[in-house]
């Protein structure tokens, strides 16, 4: 090789090292309205992703530094949402939700959502979440966590779920322990029983295992006053704004918050929304917005029945609440940072640097539309969300219209 020659590919070499250095960061998405109420922002910003994490939020970044640009101009960047109310524990044992037909597979519904982290509401026990955890946590692309429930075997109807005898405090805490990084608290619900046993014992396993407790409903012999003062700050109750027979309402005959509902958000109960089938009505939560009791997390109560229904996805009870007066950063911050919180998991639900990059590219939609509740009732409302983009890890998993392909020419091959 001569003397030319030899020069030559040793500045072909730089310049391939040299690009390769330039291009720092993976993944690019520029131009959107980054909402973050974490961090307080909601700015214009650009946000770059390299292996796994969020790597820069800044004004101005440049494209010749990432391998993939996204141009999400007109689009909102926000953190990935968290259902922390869903049932997951999908399989094939009929008329059952613990590993059973009655649950989803998460990935099949979650990420066209935005959502990318989902808590499973107490679906299995201390006896099965073996189970759940190889044949659906492990394999699916969504983030699953869980509580746990405290009947031995979950959601795994009766009689197993009215077996006192089965709801053991130290077993349950013993496994929450044993899985700290997918196990966030524990759950009680659908005990028809009039014992407190069953409760105390939720509480129990929860303050072994420092975590919250979540309550359900279907817990018809516990008045809602009961179960909202054996509660303790942090502990979590759903379908808040249900009108049901077996649960009071937390509003009154005249639309008035309850005093001792009032009592306890201010104790620190944290009140969750638990949409599913019939876990939702305009009646109550119109008149609680107006007192200030918005829910503080958007649970879904994703199952087979509720996707279908006025529910639909989380995306549509984010919009749900911006007919219903709440602002754009309002619902954002529900469906993440306050979802994190509420579980503990400080990591999630933000777009600080050097976290995983789980991230929502929404889209908000302007016309007219309508949205339903548990009782077939409807109201209008202008604006619709839409995920445009979900990435999970730093990878894409979503892509609604193809703003991270490159494009094609009307002739079929790629244009320049």
């Amino acid at each position: 090789m001569n003397k030319i020659t030899y020069t030559a590919l040793l500045l072909v070499l730089f310049m391939i090292a040299a690009a390769a250095h330039a291009q720092k960061y993976d993944l690019l998405i520029r131009n959107g309205q980054v909402i973050d109420p974490k961090n307080r922002i909601n700015a214009k910003l650009d946000l770059a992703i390299k292996d796994g994490k969020i790597a820069k939020v800044a004004a101005t970044l440049s494209p010749e530094q990432a391998t993939k640009v996204i141009d999400a101009e007109g689009l909102i960047i926000a953190p990935g949402l968290i259902d922390i109310h869903t049932h997951v524990f999908v399989g094939s044992k009929p008329e059952t939700f613990a590993d059973g037909f009655l649950s989803v597979s998460p990935d099949d519904f979650t990420l066209k959502a935005g959502v990318t982290t989902v808590v499973d509401a107490g679906t299995s026990g201390w006896r099965n979440f073996p189970v759940f955890k190889e044949h659906v946590i492990d394999k699916s692309r969504t983030r699953v966590l869980a509580f746990l429930n405290i009947a031995g075997n979950g959601m795994s109807g009766s009689p197993a779920e009215q077996d006192v005898s089965d709801m053991d405090a130290y077993m349950t805490s013993l496994v929450i322990k044993k899985y700290p990084d997918i196990i966030v608290g524990v759950k009680i619900g659908h005990y028809e029983g009039s014992d407190w046993t069953p409760f105390d014992r939720a509480i129990d396993a929860a303050a072994r295992s420092n975590t919250p407790l979540f309550v359900e409903c279907h817990l018809p012999q516990y008045s809602l006053e009961d179960q909202l003062k054996k509660m303790r700050p942090g502990d979590i109750i759903t379908h808040s704004y249900e009108k049901i027979e077996e649960r009071m309402p937390i509003v009154d005959e005249n639309g008035q918050l309850r005093s001792f509902v009032k009592d306890a958000q201010k104790r620190g109960i944290l009140f969750d929304l638990g949409h599913g089938g019939a876990g939702f009505w305009f009646s109550v939560a119109q008149p609680a917005i107006k007192e200030e009791l918005a829910p503080n997390t958007f649970g879904s109560d994703l199952h087979r029945f509720s996707m279908n229904a006025g529910m639909k996805d989380l995306l549509n009870i984010m919009s749900k609440y911006m007919a219903m007066g709440l602002s754009l950063e309002d619902v954002i911050q529900r469906a993440s940072w306050n979802a994190a919180s509420s579980i503990h998991k400080y990591d999630l639900g933000n777009l600080s640097e050097g976290n995983v990059a789980d991230i929502a590219v929404l889209c908000v939609r302007d016309g007219h539309f309508g949205f339903i509740d548990a009782g077939g009732n409807m109201i209008p409302g202008t604006k619709k969300l839409e995920a445009e983009l979900t990435v999970r890890n730093g990878k894409i998993v979503w892509d609604l219209n193809g703003i991270s392909a490159s494009p094609m020419s009307v002739a079929g091959t790629r244009s320049k």
